[in-house]
């Protein structure tokens, strides 16, 4: 039996483009990982400011007076101690819609860190429900 030599195959120059010679470039999947991951933290973070923060954490006690012009809702919010807090409170109809919003800020009396507040809310119908949309510090 006879040996055979392997020989690379020899293309003709300029015809099949450039060849590679076996290494791959990692650079662009990386700074694409690194560009995905850092926009992952930007977005956390700005999602945690603003729907996350436990110093500021509303509840609705209940919401009553509702005419065809106000509601006024009754709620609570946790505060740093003596501290004051801005909330976005909002009225729906009963189909779902918005009749009526309004931004208020509640403070802590003392050392205190739960805020017990009623805020009225003008409306543009008869409201159904009363919301806390968010508190977050104010500023």
């Amino acid at each position: 039996m006879s040996e055979t030599h392997a020989t690379a195959p020899a293309f003709p120059p300029g015809r099949y483009g450039r060849r590679r010679d076996g290494r791959r470039r990692r650079f662009l999947p990386v700074l694409v990982a690194a560009v995905v991951i850092a926009a992952s933290v930007a977005l956390s973070l700005r999602l945690y400011r603003q729907y996350g923060d436990p110093d500021y954490d509303a509840q609705i006690v209940r919401w009553t007076g509702v005419t065809d012009s106000r509601i006024t809702i009754e709620f609570t919010v946790r505060v740093p101690p003596g501290g004051s807090a801005s909330c976005a409170l909002r009225a729906r109809a009963y189909d779902g819609r918005e009749v009526g919003q309004r931004t208020v800020t509640v403070a802590a009396t003392g050392d205190a860190t739960t805020i017990r507040a009623a805020e009225t809310v003008d409306t543009t119908a008869r409201a159904y429900v009363g919301e806390v949309l968010h508190c977050q510090p104010p500023g």
